[in-house]
């Protein structure tokens, strides 16, 4: 096979063809990128000097340098939303943040994330609270200015595939907002209450999408959303509750994509999914994502068996133990296995199972992405 171009070889291995080498991504989107202490780990190491940019203010991920995708010939670029003009985010004080929907977030000291200290609608409230609630504008101009103007630079100084991320739809919002404690009792107890949350956080992020698709849906290649389902152990709530409460909420919302735009759909979600990975496939998932092979039920091959001819995998390098414990030979085995199974014929980017940590020693991330 002749050499594909980094846009043509992402998207063939997406759409389950065979490619002359699996892609790799690195900082593509959110959830696949690199903390920033152990950012400015690798670039000491690299001996790259530059200002680490944030990506992700609460996970604390760097943008990822021109520089260092291109050592490791990363076929990836990120394409993100811009800023906007009335912005709600706002420093409380040195160490304290409050974000767009009203969540509060602190970073202790020592500590290498922002926590969640404030839930805005936690406790004894009603639909009438929620209705009322002052929801962030989803057409705040800032959001897609120069949006198009960068996609096209992307697109004509370059062949790597253009990734976009998109807001999550409506559950990890609407878990802040209302708290995790909260959020597990409405299921149970208010699931109207809740579904009301659910449908005001998702109209919010339906009219941002159908802005940001308007102005660069036939502009980019791939578009990223997450929302995570899954834990350790399967997924958040049961199958059951899935299904009555999130299934046709997260249906709606990528119907929309797929009306707006041809780029093939990423869906983040962490954990243990296996138990609805048909459904995901049911509701308009392309590719699934970080492939968090750790958890249970999700090995490469269950996965390739269940679904490789109707999903395609992005991610799948173990981020909890791997990279952080193992050796340089353990992570080149690691990555010949994922390919062999979840790359046969196609199907599969080669990419962290979610965000590096700071404990990752930066020679185990050259061994990741450099390729033999």
């Amino acid at each position: 096979m002749n050499q594909l171009s980094h846009r043509d070889r992402v998207l063939l291995a997406i759409n389950n063809k065979p490619v002359d080498r699996i892609p790799f991504d690195f900082g593509s989107h959110p959830n696949a990128s690199i903390h920033v202490e152990a950012y400015e780990k690798l670039k000491a190491y690299l001996g790259i000097q530059s200002h680490t940019r944030v990506m992700h203010r609460w996970m604390q991920v760097a943008e990822v340098d021109e520089a260092i995708l291109c050592l490791f010939n990363i076929d990836t670029r990120r394409l993100s939303l811009g800023s906007r003009d009335n912005q709600l985010e706002r420093d409380l004080d040195n160490t304290t943040y409050v974000d767009q929907w009203g969540v509060v977030r602190r970073k202790p000291a020592g500590a290498l994330y922002y926590e969640l200290v404030h839930c805005p609608l936690a406790g004894e409230i009603s639909i009438h609270d929620i209705v009322n609630y002052p929801w962030p504008d989803p057409n705040d101009p800032g959001i897609t200015r120069d949006l198009r103007y960068r996609a096209a630079s992307l697109k004509n100084i370059s062949d790597y595939a253009i990734v976009l991320t998109l807001p999550s739809a409506f559950l990890h919002t609407s878990q802040f907002i209302r708290g995790f404690e909260d959020w597990y009792l409405d299921c149970a107890t208010r699931p109207v209450l809740l579904e009301t949350l659910f449908d005001a956080v998702l109209e919010v992020n339906l009219e941002t999408v159908r802005g940001v698709l308007r102005d660069v849906g036939d502009m980019v290649d791939i578009v990223v959303t997450a929302d995570d389902i899954g834990d350790q152990r399967g997924i958040i709530t049961s199958p059951v509750m899935y299904r009555r409460l999130i299934k046709f909420r997260q249906k709606k919302y990528f119907d929309e994509i797929h009306r707006l735009t041809s780029a093939k759909l990423v869906y983040h979600t962490c954990g243990s999914v296996i138990e609805v990975l048909e459904d995901l496939i049911e509701i308009g998932v392309d590719v699934l994502n970080p492939v968090q092979t750790s958890a249970k039920g999700m090995d490469p091959q269950t996965l390739k068996r269940k679904a490789g001819a109707h999903l395609a995998f992005w991610g799948g390098v173990d981020t909890q133990r791997l990279l952080c414990q193992g050796s340089c030979a353990d992570i080149s085995r690691e990555k010949e296995t994922l390919i062999r199974i979840l790359g046969e014929g196609g199907g599969f980017v080669l990419a962290p199972a979610h965000n590096i940590q700071p404990d990752v020693p930066p020679e185990n991330i050259c061994e990741l992405f450099m390729r033999r």
